[in-house]
């Protein structure tokens, strides 16, 4: 796991280094030409975030700096601006850290909900650019399953404040009363969305609403109560705004301070708050120079909504060690994948052991009734599977090292041949792959009732 987020880098930076929906696949694909050393990847681009996560290539890892370099190149980012700002996970601490950001503990806002579903489109997107395999599948599906028991056995949500209600709460601040003030929301997505909802909630009467997507605009403006603007005419209508919600996806800035200070005049130089959601940001930075303009970037939401964080400490602990607990859980699944050709192979061999002595035994067996040749039958399973699960379960209780060591001594004992079965114990190995993949399918049908 190789990124930035909220804490180790601001949002001029993450904006930088941000990647637009439709740029996550494509970039992928780049990704599996450039960086061989990666055999899974996905890439996680949030407004508070920028994460790649992979699985190395065991033959030929990368080197520590090549991911760091092509994400310098990808965004036409200069290396060493990146080189303190970006951090590494390797192993637990990977698997950890994308728990961790499922269960929301690493969010601007502990306890928000839209992480999960982030992840998700994250992971969707891996799957359309083939870049996901078994190890990435069972890690985010697990991930997605530590967010949904987080919420279930903490209260780590409860009175969360989020980015919009913490916007909400600036704009109280900044105005006796909202009640008579006009709301102009530049965007109709998700989070706009909550921003203007909580705005409603706090009195406000008065909303606009633009969208590149217009027909979004209207849906939102009917349901709200408020007026839809086409998007290519609603410059006009910020002189009419008191608070602006910009949460548009855009590579540079849509407003500039010269507008903006044209607009004020034209306001009369009357208080105007602006709220910009983006990242990339949506309003040039210098707005905040002019009189009476207010201008609050999601780095300094986020400041506001942290302040509610003493409230949800305790379960904040709580959900920590439900991550602990999964990320061993996880750890010890990818190391057994090592000891899945192993167990396959002696319970065939044993098995086949006990198919030969029985044949060898057709003789008299042949001749007993068939009830009696039923209960040997029984007898020889059940002493193959009692000796198999004394086996399987030394194998499965060791470390890593004592796993390898045990699996070889049992092959010694139990199997030959061991090089002509290699094509067959693969193909195993994708079978049981396949069977977790889809126990994963159903804990991902019970994770959509969540979000």
């Amino acid at each position: 796991m190789v990124g930035v987020n909220h804490r180790t880098a601001a949002v001029a930076v993450r904006e930088r280094l941000a990647y637009a929906d439709t740029e996550i696949v494509p970039t992928l694909g780049r990704i599996r030409e450039q960086l061989p050393a990666l055999a899974e990847t996905a890439l996680i681009s949030t407004c508070n975030r920028v994460e790649l996560i992979g699985l190395a290539n065991a033959a030929a890892p990368p080197e520590p700096d090549e991911i760091t370099r092509f994400l310098a190149t990808d965004r036409r980012i200069e290396p060493g601006r990146l080189t303190n700002l970006l951090y590494r996970f390797a192993g637990r601490d990977a698997i950890r850290h994308l728990f961790r950001v499922g269960a929301s503990l690493d969010s601007m806002v502990v306890g928000e909900p839209q992480i999960l579903g982030q992840l998700k489109l994250a992971y969707a997107q891996a799957v359309t650019a083939e870049t996901a395999g078994a190890v990435l599948h069972h890690a985010f599906h697990r991930a997605f399953a530590v967010g949904k028991q987080v919420r279930k056995a903490t209260l780590i949500g409860y009175g969360a404040v989020s980015v919009s209600s913490a916007a909400v709460s600036l704009a109280a601040k900044i105005f006796d009363t909202l009640a008579d003030k006009t709301v102009m929301l530049m965007g109709a997505g998700k989070i706009a969305e909550l921003a203007a909802r909580n705005l409603k909630r706090a009195g406000v009467q008065s909303l606009i609403i633009t969208s590149r997507t217009f027909d979004h605009a209207v849906a939102l403006a009917r349901e709200l109560g408020g007026t839809a603007v086409p998007y290519e005419s609603y410059k006009p209508y910020l002189k009419l705004a008191d608070v602006v919600i910009a949460s548009l996806a855009v590579s540079e800035p849509v407003l500039s301070a010269a507008e903006c200070e044209a607009i004020v005049r034209e306001r009369r130089y009357r208080p105007m708050f602006l709220i910009d959601l983006g990242v990339p940001r949506n309003l040039d930075e210098r707005i905040n120079a002019l009189e009476n303009v207010y201008l609050y970037d999601i780095d300094d939401l986020g400041a506001v909504a942290a302040r509610s964080l003493e409230d949800r400490e305790r379960e904040a602990v709580k959900a920590a060690a439900i991550v602990e607990v999964e990320a061993d859980s996880f750890m010890r699944w990818l190391g057994g994948l090592e000891l899945v050709p192993a167990i396959k192979e002696i319970r065939s061999s044993i098995e086949q052991l006990r198919e030969d002595e029985l044949e060898r035994n057709q003789g008299w067996l042949a001749a007993l009734a068939p009830d009696d040749r039923a209960r040997i039958e029984a007898l020889t399973r059940g002493l193959v599977n009692k000796l198999l699960h004394r086996v399987l379960s030394t194998l499965r209780e060791g470390g890593a090292p004592n796993q390898l060591y045990a699996a070889e001594v049992a092959r010694r004992l139990f199997c030959d041949d061991l090089g002509a079965r290699e094509n067959a114990l693969r193909q195993d190995l994708n079978d049981v792959l396949n069977e977790g993949q889809d126990e994963d399918s159903a804990d991902d049908r019970d994770n959509d009732e969540e979000f």
